[in-house]
């Protein structure tokens, strides 16, 4: 049973960092292009300001309440993967923003995305660690989120550059969604329900 338990614990391991990096690319590519994006709406230095603190802020407010439910209602493995999903569409959603109100409105969406996925994905991270080398796994953890987000950095850059900025919300929104459909595959090693697993047993046979 433990040699079970540990081949289990490291194949989470394995859905998490690699969904994990892939949101990191993802967000990389777009994070030091956000105020130029907003420029090129029309907004003030105070738009950019109250977009991003209605992102904080519902992120904060939220995050308390999502670590209450996934204590005691919804599983935190389904809380994560739906904060996944919805970064993933709400990243579509930029293709659709032409005012600060827009902006505003999709940054909020996002910070509740983020409330529902990062404070349930470092939970889980920490449980199929374990407890021995955990050191070693939180620094592999951080060492390759640096490491891609600056490739994402570098790759939206180049995107901006030679297309616009529809061109790199699809890709952007395109990677999510495959690290929220690949992420998935971890309902089948929580308490989900067997709905839930059923489900995942289809994304472990369609990756």
């Amino acid at each position: 049973m433990a040699i079970i338990s540990h081949i289990m614990n490291k194949k989470a391991l394995k859905i998490l960092l690699i969904s994990n990096n892939l949101w990191s690319l993802a967000e990389g590519m777009f994070g030091p292009l956000f105020a130029l994006f907003a420029n090129r709406l029309g907004g003030s230095i105070l738009d950019i300001t109250w977009a991003w603190a209605g992102y904080l802020i519902v992120r904060g407010l939220a995050s308390i309440v999502a670590g209450k439910v996934s204590d005691r209602w919804i599983s935190k493995e389904s809380l994560m993967v739906t904060g996944f999903g919805l970064n993933a569409l709400l990243t579509f959603g930029y293709l659709s923003v032409n005012s600060s109100w827009g902006l505003f409105i999709v940054e909020s969406g996002l910070g509740l995305a983020a409330a529902l996925a990062l404070p349930t994905w470092s939970s889980l991270f920490a449980k199929y660690s374990g407890r021995t080398k955990n050191g070693w796994a939180w620094g592999l953890r951080a060492g390759l989120d640096d490491f891609v987000t600056a490739m994402g950095i570098v790759l939206g850059g180049l995107v901006v550059s030679l297309f616009n900025f529809t061109g790199l919300f699809v890709i952007m929104g395109t990677i999510q969604l495959c690290a929220a459909i690949y992420q998935a595959k971890i309902l089948y090693y929580g308490k989900g329900t067997k709905s839930n697993k059923k489900i995942a047993r289809r994304f472990r046979v369609a990756w």
